[in-house]
């Protein structure tokens, strides 16, 4: 009698895992790039929302009278027919400045966008108004909106012929910070604000977007007319620190 065949191995239940694929470099390419776009968008959205520091400007109420009194005795000057500077220093123009925006914050819960209606106001506008728009790297016109009727605090630092503007604005709650620096002027009976730096929060915004953005806002016909100058004010510029004013002679 033969002897019987032992049955044959069993086969295990699952076959063996099979490698993992390889990842290809164009794979590998992919995923650094994507990646690197959500750390860049997070490192853009920290530096905007992140405020930059006020600079060290002085104010006082004293300084506040001064610069109103100096106003209101240029614009009489010019009234008569007579040509008329007026020059306001750093911590006069500053001050004057708190002191409008308390003002009107206290009145209308807000500043709204003001007008030219003195020289010191055509210097105020100037300020948010040149701020960027239009480029993905700088807010849009209707942001800019935003920022000026949410103005909380204005400084005005002034060296040489440059106008340093920094702004705090409220966006849906959250306070965030603007800085221009640039040349003050007139041209044609309207303020005109050439930029040349500029920054949202801790982001700075790129020369050629910055130019851009404040042509074309300044181009436009609705802030056209709010940046018209008073028809007595022949001038407005920054110099040796000073904003100075000049009013036109009525005989010529």
């Amino acid at each position: 009698m033969s002897t019987p065949t032992p049955p044959p191995a069993l086969q295990p239940a699952t076959a063996a895992p099979t490698a993992a694929k390889a990842v290809t470099p164009l794979q590998w390419a992919f995923r650094l790039i994507r990646w690197s776009t959500y750390l860049a968008a997070f490192i853009t959205l920290i530096l905007v929302l992140r405020k930059s520091p006020p600079p060290p400007v002085q104010t006082n109420p004293q300084a506040a009278e001064r610069a109103e009194q100096k106003v209101q005795e240029a614009q009489q000057t010019a009234s008569t027919g007579q040509p008329a500077t007026l020059k306001l220093d750093e911590t006069e123009l500053n001050s004057m400045l708190a002191a409008r925006l308390a003002q009107a914050m206290q009145s209308q819960g807000g500043i709204p966008a003001m007008s030219p209606s003195a020289a010191p106001n055509a210097a105020t506008s100037a300020s948010p108004l040149a701020a960027p728009s239009g480029s993905s790297d700088a807010p849009s016109a209707g942001d800019i909106e935003q920022m000026k009727s949410n103005v909380k605090d204005v400084k005005v630092q002034m060296e040489g012929d440059i106008v340093k503007a920094y702004v705090v604005f409220d966006v849906h709650g959250k306070d965030m910070t603007l800085e221009l620096q640039g040349h003050l002027g007139a041209s044609d009976g309207f303020l005109k604000f050439e930029p040349v730096a500029g920054q949202i929060g801790s982001l700075p915004i790129p020369q050629s977007a910055l130019q851009s953005a404040v042509q074309k806002m300044m181009d436009s016909p609705e802030n056209r007319e709010k940046l018209r100058l008073p028809p007595d004010i022949s001038d407005l510029k920054i110099v040796n620190g000073e904003l100075v004013t000049t009013y036109k002679d009525k005989e010529n």
